[in-house]
């Protein structure tokens, strides 16, 4: 095994975003040091709580067409038919809508739900409350990607919170995206939504943990019905 295959399976990947950050948090913790030298220490270890926040893991994807995968790491933290904001263009009737929230510990790197083609991208402005609540998917700063897939239209929804002031989105409007891959990052806590067509049964469960661009949170043509869970 070569030094940098080594270096790779040791080490998660950052992303290239995060670059910039890393050496901020880097300098001035040199800074701090010269001033007080417990601060060197500290900054230190918030430099490397920056690089653990952009890592950009390795997923093993699910290659099916029926299958709605997570766009984000993080919890499921609503389950529920809600009407989708308008600037997505999906219409006025609910629709089942799952939600993933990312908190400052996550993994930030935006992932595509299906495989399918991005026909409308609709950024929004708004206000920076707790991306846990409800009325956040419809009063923050937002970025919906709508996709057009095998089972009609779904739309996913960037959301910023409390702390997360930046969404970037890196795909365009006529692209064709793959189950899984990237398109996008929410610096600093945030969560993502995904609003469904008829058709799609839930496969996770509130609270849990899902993985982004591994784990499925949704499946079309099933007859399983619902998902029955407990807690241990």
């Amino acid at each position: 095994m070569s030094l940098v295959s080594t270096i790779r399976r040791t080490f998660v990947p950052v992303h290239r975003l995060g670059y910039p950050f890393i050496a901020g948090f880097f300098v001035a913790s040199v800074l701090l040091g010269f001033l007080w030298e417990p601060l060197f220490w500290i900054g230190l270890i918030l430099t490397a709580w920056c690089a653990y926040f952009f890592r950009d893991p390795e997923r093993v994807t699910p290659l099916d067409d029926d299958l709605v995968i997570s766009p984000a790491d993080g919890r499921v933290s609503s389950i529920a038919f809600m009407t989708p904001p308008e600037e997505l263009g999906l219409g006025d009737r609910p629709m089942l809508r799952i939600t993933v929230f990312m908190n400052v510990f996550n993994a930030h790197v935006n992932r595509s739900p299906m495989r399918g083609t991005i026909r409308r991208i609709a950024y929004r402005a708004g206000k920076f409350v707790n991306a846990e609540l409800d009325k956040a998917s419809h009063e923050n700063e937002r970025n919906g990607l709508v996709i057009e897939t095998r089972h009609g239209e779904i739309g996913v929804i960037q959301i910023a919170g409390l702390v997360a002031r930046r969404i970037v989105c890196w795909t365009h409007e006529g692209a064709t995206i793959e189950a899984g891959e990237r398109f996008g990052l929410i610096r600093f806590g945030s969560r993502l939504d995904v609003f469904l067509p008829e058709g799609a049964e839930p496969r996770v469960s509130l609270g849990q943990i899902a993985v982004g661009g591994e784990t499925v949170l949704a499946e079309f043509g099933s007859a399983k019905g619902p998902v029955i869970s407990r807690r241990d």
